[in-house]
């Protein structure tokens, strides 16, 4: 299957014994040699911060293991990406044919990770993506090769739109960026949202990066609709929850969005965030055991506290674990290889999650509300909520 030029230009406008046998001359070949994990990531820019999570994650999970898989020692190459869509086959490509990885990694933006999902069906290549939320990752381009141990862009947003019925709004505006992971999270909340009944009376996207509001919040407080829902992150989360409590509408309409409004935002937003509810499928102050765990490991070994996007690529670190485990490291057992990823269970510091068969997490979604600058769970917007994978023809 070809991805089609509609789907990567959708993306790009941003601004889970048997060949063991067959495998086995390669593998006696190279069965000492290093798994090399080719890592794509923002190491610059507006997601550096994200990046170095996303390796930090990695790493931690490895270095439990002494940094081996299935036996075999690791050696990560790492490429910065630069958030850049357009060269993104192309870093994918050197990685792959140029540093010889076994598996690529990452990443954070939705265009790019389309790019680097292009190469690896193309050269039937690993990929595990650790953030980026492209509907078409594990949807119309899902693929054997390809999972992932983040979110789609459907699964946080879709359980705030029967959150936000439930709490008696019945009108809603949305509003996010004009670009893929910000069109497929109001989308998904308008679903949920006017199935239950309810209405979106105004849809305002924003071009990327804008971050000039004011105009926009004037329309809001004309539609006098009962909530508001957003998709905006980083230092665009910021000044839009600033803005909007500037602008006295918190009084009047109430805000909600995705958990990225306010996921590593609160120092910056103050008090303007206080009350916001969200909806993710992690929170800081999880009182699980193995959220505990990691974080105290993640804090002791890099100085600083984990976030959202640490977690998740602690998990993909994880699946990588448990998936060439199940082959002792034979990098050529593909086909056994992504049965066993499939069939893993993660004791992830999120709660336990486990894949669908088109490679996408299922997993809880909490509700969120933001108390004293923190993330405060107070309830379980979706149980096992599972990516409806639309397009996926895998196994058909």
């Amino acid at each position: 299957m070809s991805i089609s030029r509609r789907t990567i230009l959708k993306y790009s406008s941003l601004g889970g014994a048997a060949v063991a046998t067959a495998g086995l001359p390669r593998f006696a070949i190279g069965g000492t040699a290093k798994i090399k994990v080719g890592v794509m990531l923002p190491f610059t820019g507006t997601y550096a911060a994200l990046g170095e999570q996303g390796i930090n994650g990695l790493k931690l999970a490895l270095a439990g293991q002494g940094n081996k898989l299935g036996g075999r020692e690791v050696e990560i190459v790492t490429l910065d990406d630069e958030s850049d869509p357009s060269r993104a086959p192309a870093n994918a490509t050197k990685l792959i044919k140029g540093d010889n990885v076994d598996l690529l990694y990452g990443t954070v933006h939705s265009g790019v990770v389309m790019g680097m999902v292009k190469v690896a069906r193309e050269t039937e290549t690993l990929l595990v993506i650790p953030n980026a939320g492209a509907a078409a990752a594990t949807g119309a381009m899902c693929a054997p090769n390809i999972f992932r141990t983040s979110f789609s862009n459907w699964q946080p947003a879709f359980p705030m739109g029967k959150v936000a019925y439930d709490k008696g709004y019945r009108t809603a505006v949305t509003m996010t960026w004009k670009y893929g992971a910000g069109t497929e999270s109001v989308d998904a909340f308008k679903e949920a949202f006017e199935a239950a009944g309810g209405k979106v009376v105004k849809e305002i996207l924003v071009p990327f990066p804008d971050v000039e509001f004011q105009a926009n919040l004037a329309d809001i407080a004309n539609t006098k609709a009962d909530v508001v829902y957003v998709f905006f992150a980083g230092g665009g989360a910021v000044k839009f929850v600033k803005d909007y409590a500037s602008a006295g509408l918190r009084k009047t309409i109430p805000l909600v969005g995705a958990g990225f409004l306010t996921e590593g935002t609160l120092a910056a937003q103050g008090e303007a965030a206080e009350g916001l509810l969200t909806t993710l499928h992690y929170a800081d102050g999880l009182d699980l055991p193995a959220n505990r765990k990691f974080r105290a490991e993640y804090k002791k070994a890099y100085g600083k506290e984990a976030d959202l996007y640490g977690v998740q690529a602690y998990d993909a670190g994880m699946l990588l674990v448990t998936g060439f485990g199940a082959v002792k490291g034979d990098t050529a057992a593909k086909a056994d290889l992504y049965s066993a990823m499939g069939r893993t269970v993660l004791d992830s510091p999120r709660g336990a999650i486990s894949f669908s068969a088109a490679h996408n997490p299922v997993q809880d979604i909490y509700l969120r509300e933001v108390r004293k600058g923190e993330n405060v769970v107070v309830g379980i917007a979706g149980k096992a909520v599972t990516d409806p994978a639309r397009g996926c023809k895998m196994g058909a």
